[in-house]
């Protein structure tokens, strides 16, 4: 099994050289991964409280906010050689496709491919009305813009027409280094989050879930898989961010379930909390050899 580390970059405490040490020493100690969260701005007031937290809030540090995860992948690929990103979610909904596709096959090639596309819908409703876009078509716009961004990657010259993107003789270049393009891989629990696992993934992420919910939420995929007349290969990847609470003999449990990469959650990201984390996490490396 690989290990790789969630880190959603924060200000004030996410400075420069703090990202650029974190990505040296995450590589020294042989995790094969850094992902980040998106939130492009957060908001006092929101219909829908954050899931991953008791009181409905992401915890961001006092005057801080969340680093963009295209800058800070480009920022960390120039400073790494052999360790991967992915985004834990991208929140395709309430992105322009044809930058995003831009911004990724960038990312793949910049980093000599080593990006892996993580998607979701998103839960903060105004964060995607405040983007321009509806929050009840969220999911079917994440279909399409998803079908354009493919396209985009592996076609020389590209035409579509769909309900939120049309048009004509499009070109794209440089086209991503991965083939046939840079991995998909799908978040969410709900049954559309499967279906578009099953269409438009080469793997499926599931956060904060344990080893008793991983089962459940693996055998939901599979049903979906099943739905459309296929069959989960055993190259599909499942990535796993677990508990913070893990004890590290949960990790047999995980491997039993199939699942390739457990991304552990970093933290706090003062100095004091990440020289005590990333050693534990480096151990749990040692432990998955």
């Amino acid at each position: 099994m690989k290990i790789g580390v969630f880190s959603t970059f924060m200000s004030p405490n996410a400075t420069p050289s703090m990202i650029k040490d974190f990505g040296k020493r995450a590589e020294g100690l042989g995790l094969e991964s850094i992902w980040m969260g998106e939130h492009v701005a957060l908001f006092d007031k929101n219909t829908f409280g954050y899931p991953g937290s008791k009181d409905g809030r992401i915890p961001v540090p006092p005057g801080g906010g969340m680093l963009d995860v295209t800058a800070t992948f480009g920022f960390l690929a120039a400073a790494t050689s052999k360790v991967r990103f992915g985004t834990g979610v991208a929140l395709v909904p309430q992105r322009n496709p044809i930058y995003t596709a831009k911004e990724v096959c960038t990312l793949d090639w910049l980093s000599e491919g080593r990006f892996d596309f993580g998607i979701g819908v998103g839960w903060n409703k105004e964060e995607v009305e405040g983007c321009g876009y509806k929050w009840e078509d969220r999911g079917a716009r994440c279909d399409e813009f998803l079908e354009v961004m493919r396209r985009l990657w592996t076609e020389p010259v590209v035409d579509f027409k769909g309900k939120w993107v049309s048009f004509e003789t499009m070109k794209m270049d440089p086209k991503p280094i991965q083939k046939p393009h840079v991995p998909i891989i799908v978040g969410g629990y709900a049954d559309q989050a499967f279906r578009r696992a099953v269409k438009f993934g080469a793997g499926w992420y599931g956060f904060n879930l344990d080893p008793e919910r991983t089962k459940g939420m693996l055998a939901k995929l599979d049903a979906a898989f099943a739905k459309a007349g296929k069959s989960r290969g055993p190259d599909y990847r499942i990535v796993i961010t677990p508990p913070m609470s893990m004890a590290p003999d949960a990790m047999q449990a995980y491997a039993e379930l199939g699942v390739h990469e457990l991304v552990v959650n970093l933290g706090g990201q003062k100095p004091e909390q990440v020289d005590k984390r990333l050693p534990q996490i480096g151990s749990l490396v040692k432990m998955a050899a």
